[in-house]
């Protein structure tokens, strides 16, 4: 049987889906170009992504899915607009738009499966199917852009030409046909625009489409568990989790629509911008009473505070300090070796007795390292 195109995309319109087109299986044209990525090394700490089981099931959906003939890919807007000056403030955390609310997986995967749900009921087979979102072994963007969702920018996002960047992306992988197929979007729109590539704080595009993760605030703030390279701290502004720089300067989020799901929807400012005092002073319980249920759980406290500690560093403020040399006598070494080095850079206020103290007793290497780097600097 070959279900209708119309129907589908009118259903996952009625379960709340922004977009949605269909394309069928076949590996990602851009293959070739990930391969690429990952042997040169620039997906960092990430080493699942390298992974060859994982490999394999990007160059053969049939891995995922025997007999899988059709993709079903939408999208989920996720834009709230916020005072860019509350944002900015250097006294605060910044987080990435997108984790404001609820987290994303718990808000989309129940709707990809009460679609597939529908599909098996009204198709009357008995279909096989696999919902992600951003959880797969596939490369989403690429496929998203062979059913015509959008282009792959310079920046590596796909970007709807009337809608920006700023949705979320799921899909389902599934053995039923479809009575027609959308057309890819072009390769890319962007023209001689590079304000993306130059906006980037920490330089992490070597060239167009290219993401050098290990450079990418997002990257280390999230994906990467160990120590931030010094040399990427002071660049890092007030990020804590995630970033926005390559997304809020592309001119194509000028057309993206502010998100009508109330999930993503931020419950207070502080979820959004947390001040970074309260977040240098935050134990493990508090963090899981604000964050828990939104994307910045999946860090935990430790990357958390490890994160505020680079941001007051770039902060500078004597504020800071108390809090800052709290943290010296933290349980957790990444927290102390970072709270050393941003208690180096604050204005005005000779840290050096205190981090000399706290490198006598320093057992941890690593955390005596950065002392050291702090003590001298």
């Amino acid at each position: 049987m070959v279900f209708s195109s119309d129907r589908l995309k009118a259903r996952a319109a009625a379960l709340g889906f922004n977009l949605v087109g269909i394309t069928p299986a076949a590996p990602s044209p851009t293959l070739d170009a990930y391969f690429r990525w990952i042997d040169a090394g620039m997906h960092g700490t990430m080493g699942y992504m390298a992974r060859p089981d994982r490999q394999q099931r990007r160059r053969e959906l049939d891995v995922i899915l025997p007999g899988v003939r059709s993709l079903v890919v939408v999208g989920l807007d996720y834009r709230v607009w916020l005072p860019e000056a509350l944002l900015s403030d250097p006294s605060r955390g910044r987080v990435a738009a997108y984790a404001w609310g609820q987290d994303y997986h718990d808000v989309m995967t129940p709707r990809l499966e009460a679609l597939a749900d529908w599909l098996r009921v009204e198709s009357g087979q008995a279909i096989s199917h696999r919902a992600y979102v951003d959880t797969g072994a596939i490369l989403e963007r690429s496929h998203a852009q062979q059913a015509g969702l959008g282009f792959v920018g310079k920046n590596t996002m796909l970007i709807h030409p009337r809608r920006g960047s700023y949705f979320f992306l799921g899909e389902i992988l599934t053995d039923l046909e479809f009575s027609l197929y959308d057309e890819p979007s072009p390769a890319t729109m962007c023209g001689s625009c590079t304000r993306c590539l130059l906006a980037c704080p920490t330089r992490a595009f070597p060239r167009p489409h290219v993401l050098d993760a290990r450079r990418c605030i997002s990257y280390l703030t999230i994906e990467h568990k160990g120590w931030i390279d010094r040399s990427l701290r002071p660049l890092m502004g007030n990020w804590i989790f995630g970033c926005d720089v390559c997304q809020d300067v592309c001119p194509w989020q000028r057309f993206a629509p502010e998100t009508v799901e109330p999930a993503f929807r931020p419950s207070d400012i502080d979820r959004a911008a947390p001040p970074l005092l309260s977040l240098l002073a935050m134990d493990t319980a508090r963090f899981q009473t604000q964050f828990g249920g939104s994307p910045i759980a999946r860090i935990g406290r430790d990357r958390l505070v490890r994160n505020a500690c680079v941001a007051a560093g770039n902060w500078g403020h004597s504020d800071a300090v108390e809090p800052l040399l709290r943290l010296l006598d933290d349980t957790s070494p990444l927290v102390r070796g970072h709270a050393a080095w941003a208690l180096r850079r604050m204005t005005g206020d000779d840290t050096t007795p205190a981090l000399k103290r706290r490198w006598a007793r320093e057992e941890d290497g690593e955390v005596k390292a950065e002392l050291e780097f702090s003590i001298e600097a």
